[in-house]
């Protein structure tokens, strides 16, 4: 049977109109309370007084069917639609062209806190999204104490939302989401906060939900997350859709984009640009493929119209299976005091510990105060090359080398007859005996 169905559906947006100001709850009731559940209407363009006012499309003629039971991952670049999606399959837009339709009760979590209402504390929001999610009161009676102990805000469930930190608001918000039972459940980059076990128990409880044969809809940047999650995904660009299918085909696919070098941000507020990311190897000649124990260079260009004091930098190595390693000069304490100008920066890893697989270049940067001039996004890829059996895996070996975890640093095993046994990608060797 088919939880949502997508025809058509596009969405534009006018430039430079004004946002809505603060609503009160009584607002936020009438609202939830009155939109339909059953499907979402389109609407038509709109024009002032005739003038044709600015505009763009965030999503264009996208179509899709997803079926009850399926774990779907949404992924692109940031800027692509697909939060637009979301918000549109969760009723808080509506679309310009097309329609989609909802097969079941939908919990979303879409942002910090989506929602919740600030004037009421903890307990008053979860009862109140139970109801709108269209549960009985004894229903969100019985998940209570799960819902709170999960969130880990048993102290401050009493107290006012808009007295919590944005961590309280999150665990709270994707706890009610998740334990409140709705047949689709809609997730759009919750593991981009947070502490990293509350990653890891987000995770766990989204494949609990999937297992029930709930429908889940997840928007990620993290390719391991997605993979091991999901077994559908579909890759939105520029609002269309590029690829749609089995999970590791399509985030192939999607880390293959990248390989062009030709990556560019725009950032008008701070009147910052990233001007160019270039993937070197350890002679400084541009290139995609690397050996075992290379150094991996990555030089990113900027142009900043205006200074930008004390900026921080990020940048991730992740494989199809998750984050590998990082360098950040908010850890590091490198970064540089100011942006001006244009210029680059250049981060090298050395000797970088990786089995043949493909990865991909994952990058953010903040201004002073954490505001962002790109937030993270994939902004390359590479791959590793090379014959394992020249590092020392031979035969079968090969093949759960290729499975495995893909960062290996140097080691040693001293066996039980005293012989030691060494691996290190950086030298090709045969020791494994």
């Amino acid at each position: 049977m088919v939880a949502i169905k997508i025809e058509g559906l596009s969405k534009q947006y006018r430039l430079g109109r004004k946002q809505k100001s603060y609503r009160t709850l009584r607002d936020s009731a009438v609202d939830a309370f009155t939109r339909s559940f059953q499907a979402i209407r389109s609407i038509g363009k709109r024009t002032n007084g005739g003038e044709q006012i600015p505009s763009i499309w965030a999503l264009r003629d996208i179509s899709a069917e997803i079926r009850e039971g399926e774990v779907v991952g949404l992924i692109g670049r940031n800027g692509a639609g697909k939060s637009t999606l979301l918000k549109i399959l969760s009723r808080i837009t509506d679309p310009t062209e097309g329609h989609a339709e909802i097969c079941g009760r939908i919990g979303s979590l879409l942002e910090v806190g989506t929602g919740f209402h600030p004037e009421l504390t903890g307990r008053e929001n979860v009862f109140l999204n139970g109801a709108i999610l269209g549960m009985a009161k004894k229903e969100i009676e019985r998940k209570f104490d799960e819902i709170v102990a999960f969130a880990e805000v048993e102290r401050f469930v009493d107290t006012p939302v808009k007295h919590y930190s944005s961590g309280m608001y999150l665990r709270l918000a994707f706890a009610v989401a998740a334990h409140l039972e709705p047949e689709i459940l809609l997730v759009d980059e919750v593991l981009a906060v947070g502490d990293a076990s509350f990653q890891q128990k987000c995770l766990g409880k989204m494949g609990e939900v999937a297992e029930t044969g709930r429908t889940v809809l997840f928007v990620s940047h993290n390719m391991g997350a997605v993979t091991g999650l999901c077994n559908r995904a579909i890759w939105i660009d520029n609002g269309s859709v590029m690829a749609d299918g089995p999970v590791d085909d399509v985030t192939q696919q999607y880390l293959r984009s990248f390989s062009s070098g030709s990556f560019s941000h725009v950032n008008e507020a701070f009147e910052f640009q990233v001007t160019s990311v270039v993937i070197r190897d350890g002679r400084g000649e541009p290139s995609f493929q690397f050996s075992p124990g290379d150094d991996l260079v990555v030089e990113v260009g900027f142009r900043a119209d205006k200074p930008i004091k004390d900026p921080y930098i990020w940048i991730i190595v992740d494989s199809v299976r998750g984050p590998c390693f990082a360098a950040n000069t908010l850890l590091d304490g490198s970064a540089p005091q100011m942006l001006e100008g244009e210029g680059r920066f250049v981060c090298r890893f050395k000797s970088i510990p990786l089995l043949p697989q493909s990865y991909t270049i994952r990058m953010g940067i903040s201004a002073l105060g954490g505001k962002p001039l790109m937030k993270q996004q994939e902004v390359a890829s590479f791959s590793v090359v090379g014959d394992l059996s020249e590092y020392g895996f031979k035969g079968e070996y090969q093949t759960r080398a290729a499975r495995s975890v893909p960062v290996m640093i140097p080691y040693e095993w001293v066996l039980s007859d005293g012989s030691v046994v060494s691996m290190d990608l950086r030298f090709k060797q045969g020791m494994v005996s």
